[in-house]
């Protein structure tokens, strides 16, 4: 019987041995936890980290040794150059697309930027992956992507409809994309565990909270890799991949790390919700359910409904909304204590 922070296990993920597999963003907290999955699990023929910065691509090098790990490469590369990504995209089987701009005020204040590494990239790997033959193409998406009220959101959904759709491109070249959705990631950079943390340390006298109802999600960086690579396993193309994931309070999360600590309201950002929805009522009438996980599927690609049934995956009711503040997995203090020690591995 598997835990509950155990739910997307090794035995249900695709086997990499002998693939080629190339990760878009690779030198990010997900890239550098699918790597070091990749090729301690599996005997993968290549992993290829593609991203932008030399300096991370170096330092991941200290960390990842060629003599410990000879599979893994390196390809510096932007999503935003086509023709950078059809040479690196040349004889790979599968591609995992987590390169983003993911900051949402900075996505507000940078829209041109935003759309350029969010929307025409997604348009460029679909392109590449197409050219070269790829056989899967997953990408990550964001609870944000649904019903969007920030660029980062908006620029997200489009994202995900354009790899969706890609699946009516693909032809006799058979490639197959879907979509990954999912909320935040405990201790990944950016997220509120290490901010909350690092003010601890420097002994604030209160931690800072936009709202005091505000709730998430919450999922581990290595539930969100094998969340993926499951993925990768189950899709058939064009499929919204959703976690079945907890919820939490922010203010719970701060007096959990902080007992003895005031909250200070600071108000919300620009672009900013009270609470996550990872699937909203209009996606329902297309929304299925496994055991661990939801699919939104393809509204226009009838056959896709159809082979479905046999996986034991049954429509949800109309109606049905997944959010974080209506969510019926809470996360108690003892969840959460194995969610952070499982982030600091």
């Amino acid at each position: 019987m598997k835990s509950e922070e155990d739910r997307f296990s090794e035995a249900e993920c695709l086997n990499l041995d002998g693939k080629s597999v190339l990760i878009t963003g690779g030198t990010g907290s997900f890239g550098q936890r699918f790597v070091r999955t990749a090729l301690e699990r599996y005997k993968p023929r290549r992993v290829i980290v593609f991203s932008r910065d030399e300096l991370k691509q170096y330092e991941m090098g200290q960390a990842f040794p060629k003599e410990q790990y000879p599979a893994i490469r390196y390809f510096i590369g932007d999503v935003r150059d086509a023709s950078r990504l059809e040479l690196a995209l040349r004889e790979v089987d599968v591609v995992v697309h987590a390169a983003a701009l993911k900051h949402v005020t900075a996505a507000e204040y940078n829209p041109f930027e935003c759309i350029q590494t969010n929307v025409i990239g997604a348009e460029n790997v679909v392109r590449a992956s197409l050219s070269c033959g790829v056989q899967q193409v997953i990408a990550l998406s964001t609870d944000k992507a649904a019903s969007p009220v920030n660029l980062y959101g908006a620029s997200k959904l489009a994202s995900d409809k354009i790899f969706v759709a890609a699946n009516n491109l693909s032809g006799s070249i058979g490639t197959r994309f879907s979509v990954v959705r999912y909320g935040n990631v405990l201790g990944s950079r950016g997220s509120v565990v290490p901010f909350f943390r690092k003010l601890i340390k420097e002994d604030c006298d209160s931690l800072p909270i936009t709202d005091a109802e505000m709730t998430r999600f919450w999922i581990t960086l290595q539930q969100g890799v094998d969340f993926v690579l499951s993925c990768l396993a189950l899709m058939k193309g064009g499929e919204i991949f959703v976690p079945k994931i907890p919820s939490m309070k922010v203010t719970e999360l701060a007096r959990f790390m902080a007992p003895d600590l005031p909250h200070r309201v600071v108000g919300i950002r620009p672009g900013e919700k009270i609470h996550e929805v990872l699937i909203t009522e209009d996606d329902a009438r297309s929304t299925y359910e496994l055991p661990d996980r939801y699919m939104i599927l393809p509204e226009f690609w009838e056959q896709l409904h159809q082979q479905f049934p046999n996986s034991g995956a049954k429509p949800v009711e109309a109606g049905f909304r997944f959010a974080s503040n209506i969510n019926g997995d809470w996360l108690c203090a003892e969840r959460l204590t194995k969610m952070i020690a499982e982030c600091e591995k």
